[in-house]
């Protein structure tokens, strides 16, 4: 397993300052936006090869949701994320974080029912899988679906409903992202859930119960760790969560922290 993390004003304007930076704290790869990635595609690319830290996977920078209620957003999100799709493939990185929506619609928040059924979610869902799964195995890259919860998104708040989907679609370029934060909301036991849906999980983004850096909330990394190494994960985990104090003590004390749960030479 690998450590990576989310870009940070701190680790410096240029991109080879930010993977030196990155490295110096003791992570192995960084996640960035696809606007980003598309917008400074060459100077990204000369800074991986010049620093040999990887630009791990892609987070958000494009338009609408593959979720959206509107027709053309839905259309918009397809289309950005399998231009991302190409970008990402092109510098290895592991591939591409969707969730189905983002701050649309929430069931327990007021008007609590949402202007689609569930019935329908599925199939808009399906169908806007299936097409980025081609995609994605035509650019050769992965969409990683990601589960929030229950407050940030109505559609996909565990990961035995994202594989469900990833199941029925038969996707082949299509794999779950697991997040700590969401999972320690909807999840009633994270190792339990990561055992049910191992084999289809991709990435994993880090934080802690609290939403800021592992190792300063109450999740149990040591046992969710131990699990990943058992079902053979060996991907990217990116830390992606607010910091509390000094930021580059923050970093530091996170990757001791998270680096003592992972067993050497196991996956």
């Amino acid at each position: 397993m690998k450590l990576a993390t989310q870009d940070r004003g701190f680790f410096g304007e240029s991109f080879k300052e930010k993977l030196t930076k990155v490295r110096e704290l003791g992570f192995e790869g960084l996640e960035i936006g696809g606007n980003v990635l598309i917008d400074r595609f060459a100077e990204i690319k000369q800074a991986i090869s010049s620093t040999g830290v990887p630009i791990s996977s892609i987070c958000g920078g494009y338009r609408g949701w593959i979720g959206a209620f509107e027709e053309e957003e839905r259309k918009k999100a397809i289309s950005d994320i399998g231009e991302i799709f190409r970008y990402t493939a092109e510098i290895g990185a592991t591939g591409v974080i969707v969730p189905a929506a983002f701050g649309i619609f929430s069931r327990k928040l007021p008007p609590f029912s949402p202007p689609r059924s569930m019935e329908d979610d599925r199939e808009t869902l399906l169908d806007s899988l299936n097409k980025l799964d081609v995609l994605a195995k035509e650019a050769g890259s992965t969409l990683f679906l990601e589960p929030l919860n229950r407050y940030e998104d109505h559609m996909i708040n565990r990961l035995e409903q994202a594989a469900s989907l990833i199941n029925e679609g038969g996707f082949s370029h299509v794999k779950i992202l697991a997040d700590f934060f969401h999972m320690n909301t909807e999840e009633a036991n994270i190792s339990e859930s990561i055992l049910a849906t191992g084999n289809l999980i991709g990435h994993v983004h880090l934080a802690d119960s609290n939403r800021l850096m592992p190792g300063q909330g109450h999740i149990d990394f040591e046992s969710s760790f131990n699990t990943l190494q058992k079902i053979g994960f060996n991907q990217f985990m990116s830390i992606e969560c607010e910091i509390s104090g000094d930021p580059e003590q923050s970093y530091l004390d996170s990757a001791a922290f998270l680096q003592s749960f992972i067993k050497p030479g196991v996956a």
